[in-house]
């Protein structure tokens, strides 16, 4: 999937124009299709629970990803990133995560490996976020862009270039290594993911503890992530029930956490409870549009 990740980045670079729905529709379903190629590979290598394991947290992290692209989509548009350069941001931002998700899943499901009571606590987690979504459906995930926290820090200690050259990360000015505004969105981009992750990892957290089904499981789903970005830009106005739809999954999750010890959820009744919800989604979406104000 790596290799298929840099021939991605290589048309990208070819191809320097504004991204169609049809082509980020075909990369979203390539990468799709690969997943899908690689559950099955696990459940016919291992087994099939561990098949329908892998899944589960694919379509979970996959689903909560959509509401991450909003958020990076607020992003560029507040800081007037193009289309080329929103290719390379997502891209890096793709690089991190991985790095940082595998450091996340390994100790999470190393803490709830010796410590069992910290499913509770993210199964309560979940509730309570879910419990905000629904509450707010409309609300923007995320801090607002221009109040950033990491920016304001990153500001103050290091180094920013008020001149750099265009699409670059780093510059030298008068002799000095200096960062640029660039740089400054890239970190918005990551410190974005890294707070998705926090609701993400508990999740699937909650559908396996084997690291390897939930690394995979969230890199085949990162995967498609710049893809989807463009796809979803251009969808982003009909789906108008996807944040309910996703606190819905969090709220099923948490409970299905909580109550582990006294009620066994079987993982094919889990992943067609989520896929259902998220289906009733995109098809309330599509049958009710919002009206015109």
């Amino acid at each position: 999937m790596l290799c298929v990740l840099a021939l991605d980045l290589g048309i990208t670079k070819r191809h320097r124009g504004p991204v169609t729905t049809r082509t980020a529709g075909l990369w979203t379903a390539l990468w799709v299709v690969l997943s899908v190629g690689f559950g099955i590979a696990i459940a016919l290598t291992h087994s099939r629970t561990a098949g329908l394991q892998f899944f589960t947290g694919y379509l979970i992290e996959y689903a909560l990803s959509v509401d991450n692209l909003f958020v990076f989509l607020l992003v560029f548009r507040y800081f007037r990133i193009e289309s080329e350069l929103q290719h390379k941001l997502l891209f890096w931002g793709v690089l991190g995560a991985f790095g940082m998700r595998a450091s996340l899943i390994i100790s999470g499901s190393a803490l709830v490996s010796r410590f069992g009571w910290l499913l509770y606590v993210f199964g309560a987690f979940l509730l309570y976020t879910a419990l905000k979504m629904f509450r707010h459906p409309s609300e923007e995930a995320g801090a607002y862009p221009g109040d950033n926290a990491v920016i304001r820090l990153a500001q103050r200690l290091l180094p920013i270039s008020k001149n750099a050259p265009h699409g670059h990360f780093f510059t030298r000015e008068e002799g000095r290594f200096r960062f640029t505004s660039l740089f400054l969105v890239l970190l918005v981009v990551e410190s974005t993911d890294l707070l998705f992750a926090v609701d993400s990892i508990p999740a699937v957290l909650g559908v396996s503890k084997d690291p390897f089904l939930l690394y995979s499981s969230n890199v085949c789903a990162i995967l498609g992530l710049r893809s989807l970005y463009f796809l979803i830009a251009a969808l982003m106005e009909k789906l108008r029930f996807l944040r309910i739809a996703l606190a819905a999954v969090l709220a099923f999750v948490g409970a299905r956490m909580l109550a582990e010890p006294w009620v066994e959820i079987r993982i094919g009744v889990s992943l067609m409870v989520i896929g259902g919800i998220l289906l009733l989604a995109v098809l309330a979406s599509t049958l009710l549009p919002e009206r015109a104000k």
